[in-house]
C-alpha cells in the first residue's frame, strides 16, 4: 500500500476517533475522556462513563456521529502552554487529560497541541489533546464507511490497579464496499477464532482454579503439540542440533549474571524463597541454562558451531489484560535453541535458521509474512540495551550483510532489539487478518562475554563465541492458536488429532470395522470406530463438526471386497478404494506431511 494512502487512512481514522468522542460527550456529558488512537481497520476511544453502556447504544452513537459529519466541522490546531492546558482540562473536569499533560511536564515539555473542532460559523464543538494528523473537514469521512463494532474493558494506562475504562471500537474505511469486506472478514474471524474452535474441538481449556494464561491441553490438543515437537526434533537432528533438557527454575544469581533480572524482571514471576537457600525464579527463557551447559566443560574450535536445542517450558508474568487465548499466555513451550559459533560461521548459521522458517511456512501453507530486522536505539544504551555501541553497530552489520547476501526481504525497525543484540522477528497474518510474531532469530554478543563463555581456537587462544537465539516455531501455544485459525480447525492429515473415523453401516459390519481400525493404528495412524448407536447421517455430521479429515464408510460391498468408501470432510466427495491402497497412500501422506492430502 502506498505511503500516501496509509497517511490518508490514518487521518481519516484519527479524525473519526475525535468525532466518536464528541458524539459520546453530547450524549453523556459527564463522561471522562482519555485517549483515542487510529488502529488497523479503524479507531477506538476509551471512556469512563457514569453508567454502563451496551451494544444497544451503538445505533444512537452512530447517528450522533453522522450528525457531526453533516455539520461540516473543520479541525484547527492550537498550541497551549502546558500550565494553561492543565488549567483548561481541570476546568473541563477531565482528569485523564490533566494527568497526561502533567507527565509531559515531567519530561520538560513546555507546550502541548490541541485540535479544536469548529462548525461552519466558527463555533467550537469539541477539543482534544492531540499531536495531529487529521482531515481538513469531517465531511471527508464517508458516512457509510464506518461502524461501531464492539465494546471492551481497558485499564487506564494498562495498569490493572487504575480505573477500568470502556473502549469503543469503530471500523472505518474510505468506502462502504471496503467496510463491508472487513465486516465479512469479522464474521469469518468469529467462525475461525481459536478460542471458539479450541473449545468446540476439545483441544485445550482454561480453569479459574489453575489461573489465567495457563492453558490445559486435552488429549487431542496434546497430539497437535506432540506432532509439532516431532517435526521440530526431526528438522533439528537433520541440521546437527544436540538435544538437551533443563529444569524449570534457577537461582536468582543466574539471571543477575546474565542481565535478565536487570532488563526482564517485570516479565518474570516473583521469586521463591526456599528455607535456608537463595531465591529461585521460574525460568522465563532457556538461554541462561543452555549457557551453563556450554560452560560445563572446556570447548575448542572443533566443538563449534554447537547447536543446543530443547523443547523448553518457560513462564512469563504477562499482565492479565494482555492475555489472549493461546496467543498470549503465562505458561509457554517452544522448540528453543542456541547456536554458539564464530564470526566466520555466523552468516551460514543465521541463514540456515532463516531457511528453517521457510521450510515450516511451506509445510503449513503460510504465504503472508514479513521479516523485521529489529535494531537498537543509541539513546537507550545503558538503559534498555547493553552499553556497547561499537558491538551494536558491528553485530547489526553482520545481520544486515547476511540477509542481503541472500536477498531476504526485511523491514528495519529501530528500538525493538533484544537487550543483548539485534534480532529478526517474523510477523505473519492469519486467515482472519490477525497479525503477530511467530518466530524469532536473535544475535547475542553480550551475554556469552558477560558469563565467561569461551572456546580455544586453532592457535590455542581463548575466544568468545557469538550466540544465536532461535525459535522458528515461536511458542507452540501461539503457533497452535494460529494454525487453528489458519486451517479453520481442519488440520492437514498429519497434524489432525483424529485422522479418520470408521463408520460401519450396521451391526454386521462392526467386526470388519474394528479389524480395520486395528490395522490402521498398528501402522501409526489415528483412527477410531464410531459404532452404530446413531444413524449414519448423524455420525457423518458429528465427524464433520469435529473436522476429522476422512470418514470411512463400511457396508456389505466394502466388507466383501476388503475396501473402504472414503468420504473427505474437506471436499464432501467420496470414493471407494481397497483398504490396502488407502493404507499405503495415507501412510505416505502422513510421512511426507502433505498439506493437501486427499482421495479424489
Amino acid at each position: 500500500m502506498r505511503e500516501s494512502v496509509i497517511d490518508d487512512l490514518y487521518r481519516l481514522r484519527h479524525s473519526l476517533a475525535h468525532v466518536l468522542a464528541q458524539a459520546v460527550l453530547q450524549l453523556w456529558p459527564d463522561t471522562k475522556i482519555s485517549i483515542g488512537p487510529p488502529i488497523d481497520y479503524g479507531c477506538y476511544y476509551d471512556f469512563l462513563f457514569t453508567e454502563p453502556i451496551h451494544d444497544a447504544d451503538f445505533p444512537k452513537i452512530e447517528k450522533e456521529m453522522r450528525k457531526i459529519l453533516n455539520q461540516g466541522q473543520t479541525f484547527a490546531v492550537e498550541t497551549l502552554n502546558a500550565k494553561d492546558a492543565i488549567a483548561y482540562w481541570k476546568k473541563k473536569k477531565q482528569p485523564f487529560k490533566v494527568e497526561l499533560i502533567e507527565d509531559l511536564q515531567k519530561e520538560d515539555v513546555k507546550e502541548v497541541t490541541h485540535y479544536r473542532n469548529l462548525d461552519r460559523k466558527g463555533n467550537e464543538t469539541f477539543v482534544d489533546l492531540c499531536k495531529g494528523g487529521h482531515v481538513e473537514n469531517v465531511q471527508e469521512i464517508p458516512s457509510d464507511g464506518f461502524m461501531i463494532t464492539s465494546l471492551a474493558g481497558a485499564y487506564w494506562r494498562g495498569d490493572e490497579n487504575r480505573e477500568q475504562l470502556t473502549r469503543i471500537y469503530v471500523a472505518a474505511f474510505p468506502s462502504k464496499k471496503e467496510l463491508k469486506e472487513y465486516l465479512n472478514m469479522l464474521e469469518e474471524a468469529k467462525k475461525r477464532d481459536h478460542r471458539k474452535l479450541g473449545k468446540e474441538l476439545d483441544l485445550f481449556t482454561f480453569s479459574d482454579w489453575v489461573g489465567p494464561g495457563l492453558p490445559l491441553w486435552t488429549h487431542k490438543g496434546t497430539i497437535i503439540a506432540d506432532e509439532l515437537e516431532k517435526l521440530a526434533r526431526e528438522m533439528e537432528e537433520n541440521a546437527g542440533y544436540l538435544r538437551v533438557r533443563t529444569p524449570h527454575i534457577a537461582k536468582s544469581k543466574l539471571y543477575e549474571r546474565t542481565g535478565h533480572l536487570a532488563h526482564y524482571r517485570e516479565s518474570m514471576f516473583p521469586p521463591m524463597q526456599l528455607a535456608g537457600e537463595e531465591e529461585y525464579y521460574l525460568k522465563p527463557m532457556n538461554c541462561p541454562h543452555h549457557h551453563e551447559i556450554f560452560a560445563s566443560r572446556p570447548r575448542s574450535y572443533r566443538d563449534i558451531p554447537m547447536r543446543l536445542a530443547e523443547y523448553g517450558h518457560c513462564y512469563r508474568h504477562e499482565d492479565s489484560g494482555a492475555l489472549f487465548g493461546l496467543m498470549r499466555v503465562r505458561s509457554l513451550s517452544m522448540n528453543d535453541a542456541h547456536i554458539y559459533c564464530t564470526e566466520e560461521q555466523f552468516e551460514q548459521e543465521f541463514l540456515a535458521v532463516v531457511a528453517l522458517y521457510m521450510t515450516y511456512f511451506t509445510l503449513f501453507g503460510i504465504d503472508k509474512y514479513q521479516m523485521r530486522l529489529s535494531l537498537h536505539d543509541p539513546k537507550e544504551l545503558g538503559k534498555k540495551y547493553v552499553n556497547e555501541p561499537e558491538l551494536w553497530i558491528k553485530t547489526e552489520d553482520l545481520v544486515r550483510r547476511a540477509i542481503q547476501s541472500r536477498n531476504v526481504e526485511c523491514v528495519e525497525v529501530a528500538n525493538e532489539a533484544a537487550f543483548y543484540g539485534p534480532k529478526i522477528d517474523v510477523e505473519i497474518r492469519s486467515a482472519i487478518g490477525r497479525e503477530f510474531t511467530i518466530a524469532t532469530n536473535q544475535v547475542d554478543f553480550d551475554v556469552p562475554r558477560k558469563v565467561g563463555l569461551h572456546y580455544t581456537d586453532k592457535n590455542g587462544e581463548e575466544k568468545i563465541p557469538l550466540c544465536i537465539h532461535r525459535a522458528p516455531l515461536g511458542t507452540h501455544e501461539r503457533t497452535i492458536g494460529f494454525l487453528i485459525e489458519h486451517f479453520a480447525g481442519l488440520f492437514p492429515l498429519w497434524l489432525s488429532p483424529i485422522q479418520m473415523m470408521i463408520l460401519p453401516i450396521a451391526d454386521i459390519h462392526e467386526k470388519y470395522a474394528h479389524s480395520l481400525e486395528e490395522t490402521l493404528r498398528k501402522s501409526g495412524l489415528r483412527a477410531y470406530t464410531e459404532d452404530v448407536s446413531q444413524s449414519l447421517g448423524k455420525r457423518i455430521r458429528a465427524g464433520e463438526k469435529q473436522r476429522i479429515p476422512y470418514m470411512l464408510v463400511i457396508g456389505d460391498r466394502e466388507m466383501e471386497s476388503d475396501a473402504v468408501t472414503v468420504r473427505s470432510v474437506k471436499t464432501k466427495k467420496q470414493i471407494t478404494v481397497s483398504a490396502k491402497e488407502f493404507l499405503k497412500k495415507t501412510i505416505a501422506d502422513v510421512k511426507e506431511r502433505r498439506l493437501d492430502a486427499s482421495f479424489e
